[in-house]
């Protein structure tokens, strides 16, 4: 369904400029910009898949990957055609690069979906969730009107007014972080600088954030980069939760998949600037023997979230550490 765009200007001639994101894509008339699905109409900017869905499933929390928002639960997970950048090694560009069939999914039926299957709510994600935002912020209005949760899954460049509205009914976010320079979100079509932006944002409005970087050899493996990287990540906050996920080639990328050895290696450059560092895609252990995936204290080392795939066993007893007490105010449970 065409509903008409938010944040966008007319130029005259039945062209427009969208101002979404950092493309500010200047459309005529007939034609979409680079997202695929805001599409100019008659010289008026539509979103044209308003309550339109590629994907819906009930998953684990953990899968999107939240490792700190109400770890054990369930959550449901929708998604849409299109997005605002190119990664060639996208792992959804099935539905992420062209238009494909779609089914009609009215916001009070993923009310409903959400509450009979047990959810703690819902996670915009598969496809990039920002270029869908004019059903995305509605119908976060509505989870939040049902005392449910609204989850974010994105590459966080978005433009600093449409994030602050669709901030106010955020509950946590999932950012992929691509890279950590110019150069790699060139390659891309992406901004650094807004994603960093945008990372700051949640971060200073206490919306609970975590970052995914997918590890990209001759890419963005680089280890003082990286390092960079993480300490940039430090100085918003220690707590804040970084997954860090191997490649395997795909879509048009066919560079090799991610040697365990640099895995290792930037695991442990993380874990020295960050409280919680996180392995996916790959079975890792730390020093102690530990899972890369389980969530241990910062201050004694104990197992506070215990993760077999995506099952989970929590030994946090009220917000504390079972040995040593400590408050652990970096997990909502």
């Amino acid at each position: 369904m065409d509903v008409e765009a938010k944040f966008y200007q007319k130029l005259g001639d039945s062209k427009v400029q969208c101002n979404l994101c950092h493309h500010h894509c200047r459309v005529a008339d007939g034609k979409s910009g680079i997202c695929l699905i805001r599409q100019n109409k008659g010289g008026t900017l539509y979103q044209t898949s308003y309550e339109e869905i590629t994907s819906i499933n009930v998953d684990p929390v953990e899968k999107k990957p939240l490792y700190h928002f109400y770890p054990g639960s369930d959550i449901l997970s929708i998604g849409t055609n299109g997005c605002n950048l190119k990664c060639p090694f996208c792992q959804n560009w099935q539905i992420s690069t062209q238009i494909t069939p779609r089914e009609t999914l009215k916001i009070e039926q993923a009310v409903d979906i959400a509450r009979r299957n047990g959810t703690i709510g819902i996670a915009y994600t598969y496809n990039e969730p920002i270029i869908w935002y004019e059903f995305v912020l509605d119908c976060m209005k509505e989870f939040r009107k049902a005392g449910l949760k609204n989850v974010l899954v994105t590459n966080g460049c978005i433009n600093r007014e449409p994030l602050e509205k669709l901030a106010e009914f955020t509950d946590a976010v999932n950012v992929d972080m691509k890279g950590f320079s110019d150069d790699f979100y060139k390659w891309v079509s992406g901004s650094f600088s807004l994603a960093k932006q945008t990372i700051k944002y949640l971060i200073e409005n206490n919306i609970h954030t975590e970052l995914t970087n997918l590890i990209i050899p001759t890419k963005n493996d680089d280890p003082d980069e990286f390092s960079s990287m993480c300490q940039w990540i430090a100085d918003l906050s220690p707590d804040i939760p970084l997954h860090i996920s191997r490649y395997f080639p795909c879509y048009k990328c066919n560079i090799d998949q991610t040697p365990p050895s640099t895995m290792r290696q930037l695991y442990h450059i993380a874990k020295e600037k960050l409280n919680y560092v996180y392995a996916g895609n790959i079975n890792l252990t730390d020093n102690n023997g530990e899972s890369t995936s389980n969530t241990i204290c910062p201050s004694c080392s104990t197992t506070l979230i215990k993760r077999t795939g995506y099952s989970t066993k929590s030994y946090i007893k009220d917000s504390r550490c079972p040995e040593c007490d400590s408050l652990v105010k970096a997990i909502i449970c």
